[in-house]
């Protein structure tokens, strides 16, 4: 499997933060619970990152912490 670097952007007017698996590319986003979006590329249908709506309003409900519905593989 390919490492790939997980690149964040943060966008304070918006309160978006995404996260780019690799080098950021255009992808569809689909809502999968409340301001939680997976990125998909149109063409190949793979993962392309994740974006999360009002992140600051969420990381200051639950005291800096947040908790995305993420299920991940890391191997070192």
């Amino acid at each position: 499997m390919e490492k790939q670097k997980l690149n964040f952007a943060y966008d304070n007017e918006g309160d978006i933060l995404d996260i780019s698996i690799g080098k950021p590319e255009k992808a569809i986003s689909n809502e999968i619970t409340d301001d939680f979006f997976v990125r998909i590329h149109p063409r190949t249908k793979r993962i392309v990152g994740f974006s999360i709506l009002n992140f600051k309003k969420r990381s200051a409900k639950q005291k800096g912490e947040i908790s995305v519905p993420l299920h991940a593989e890391f191997t070192m």
